[in-house]
């Protein structure tokens, strides 16, 4: 069986499509998914369905549910597979469990792709990391789950994989300024701060690429209009980091032109 969540939602077995169509199935199953080979409660099953909202007859729907989902599991089991739809998804005391390999999704795919791109780029080997990192990125087809109802349980799951998604991508830009490719990056980072105004990460890799593309008045720039989007909206001011970035870009500092150093990190200390 093959999970991929990191879009919309595809579970396939021999290449056919178990996903159903309504929204509450699918919702139920894309939770089954993500906890492959783990049970999953009852109770977190219908708190993700129905929130604080639970029916009475909650527990007679969650089984219609089940029932759905192991008819359509049925139809794309062959016939020498030795596994009834019960096998794959079972009942277990308390709960459900999809009986799938993990290691046969995209988002297991996705951290170890992520894992390896964060030692290499710890250990200094910014090419592969940038390449390892593009390819955890590439895994992504749209925001996830983006075809299936998200209720309380599923909402934290896709929070989480956005942020593991931002986090790479924040890796793969510093694997890439070290690699000498500011003038690169600037159409995606202005579109990046763009969407995120008060992601101070992403404003010290645009202000870095910027100045070591020859505009450090642009640099200067983007730190103003983020202080001034930081006081606005919450009253703040810049952390000690982007303080000390703005230093450095006004007093010209010759690190900040050492692609092959993380000053990102440097100047967090």
């Amino acid at each position: 069986m093959e999970i991929a969540v990191l879009g919309p939602l595809s579970i396939r077995n021999n290449g056919v499509s178990v996903v159903p169509s309504a929204g509450k199935p699918r919702q139920i199953l894309a939770l089954l998914a993500l906890r492959a080979g783990r049970v999953v409660p009852v109770a977190t099953l219908m708190e993700e369905a129905w929130g604080d909202d639970i029916p009475r007859s909650a527990a007679t729907t969650l089984q219609t549910y089940i029932l759905q989902l192991r008819k359509k599991i049925t139809g794309v089991l062959g016939a020498d597979s030795g596994e009834s739809a019960k096998d794959v998804l079972a009942t277990s005391l308390g709960g459900y469990q999809l009986r799938a390999s993990r290691d046969r999704s995209d988002l297991a795919e996705f951290g170890r792709l992520a894992n390896q791109g964060a030692a290499d780029l710890e250990a200094g080997n910014d090419r592969q990391a940038s390449d390892q990192l593009r390819r955890a990125l590439a895994l992504w087809r749209g925001p996830a789950l983006v075809d299936v109802p998200v209720g309380r349980i599923l909402s934290m799951e896709v929070l989480g994989m956005d942020e593991a998604r931002m986090q790479v991508l924040e890796h793969r830009i510093e694997a890439d300024l070290r690699l000498g490719m500011h003038t690169v990056l600037l159409g995606e980072l202005r579109m990046l701060v763009a969407q995120h105004p008060m992601h101070e990460n992403l404003c010290a890799q645009l202000m870095l690429a910027l100045y070591r593309s020859g505009s450090p008045w642009r640099a200067l720039e983007v730190f103003r209009q983020l202080r001034a989007t930081l006081r606005e909206e919450l009253g703040v001011e810049p952390s000690p980091r982007l303080q000390r970035l703005h230093r450095a870009v006004l007093a010209n500092d010759p690190a900040l032109d050492l692609p092959g150093q993380s000053l990102l990190r440097q100047l967090a200390s």
